[in-house]
């Protein structure tokens, strides 16, 4: 078994059969027969998990899952296992990505290159052509967002950017199945794209901001059907 396989496979075994009120979940010699890899393989699995703070192992007690403090990476790890994510973790999660998106807009109206811009007009005749063959846009709408945070020249920006669509991959094409949403989109794409080549720091980080505005709405649309209470940010944590 690939690393990479296991540890996204441990990652959804380890919340299946873990203890649902300690946390506590199966040995290492335990995991190591139900993958049949060997014990130091799935110590090593699990000395990233712990360092990504999934789970912790106690001395003399055994191996815990700490989920709540895991970190942004972790996150994009469950939703490649199929692990369901916490629903207050999504909603933050968008805002997060929102606040990002729109800075990234802005950098990139001074920063972007010929080559950035090149590599958008590509995407967004990919956009043309995919939509008018009627399918989504899931790739292309990815494709575009990250373009415009690499060209930011930032590399770490791109990264932290490039786990949020990690995390959604599953759900983007369920989005983009509706052709109006794909339409409205692609048109506020142009927009976007329009004010990046005008250089229009202010315009672009709008355009962006009104753009995201609809996504965040989608969002808090399907945690509200998990039965989640959005969290209210006028009001001081208890």
């Amino acid at each position: 078994m690939k690393d990479k396989n296991l540890l996204a496979e441990l990652a959804a075994y380890l919340f299946s059969c873990s203890n649902s009120e300690t946390g506590r979940t199966p040995s290492e010699r335990e995991l190591a027969d139900h993958f049949s890899v060997s014990r130091g393989q799935i110590r090593e699995a699990l000395a990233i998990l712990e360092a990504m703070r999934i789970v912790e192992r106690r001395a003399k007690s055994g191996i815990y899952l700490t989920t709540r403090q895991a970190s942004v990476e972790a996150m994009a790890l469950f939703a490649k296992a199929g692990v369901p994510l916490d629903p207050i973790q999504i909603y933050e999660t968008v805002e997060l990505r929102k606040i990002h998106e729109i800075k990234a807009a802005e950098l990139a109206c001074s920063r972007a290159t010929e080559e950035n811009y090149e590599r958008l007009r590509e995407i967004l005749r990919a956009s043309e052509e995919r939509l008018a063959a009627g399918e989504g846009l899931s790739k292309e709408d990815r494709d575009f967002h990250l373009e415009i945070v690499r060209a930011t020249k930032n590399s770490v920006f791109h990264k932290v950017c490039s786990v949020y669509y990690v995390m959604g991959e599953q759900r983007l094409p369920i989005y983009f199945n509706d052709p109006a949403r794909g339409q409205r989109s692609h048109a506020e794409h142009l927009q976007i794209f329009d004010a990046l080549l005008k250089r229009d720091g202010n315009l672009a980080q709008a355009l962006m901001s009104a753009h995201l505005q609809g996504a965040e709405s989608y969002w808090k649309g399907l945690i509200s059907g998990m039965g989640a209470e959005q969290p209210d940010p006028t009001k001081e944590p208890a």
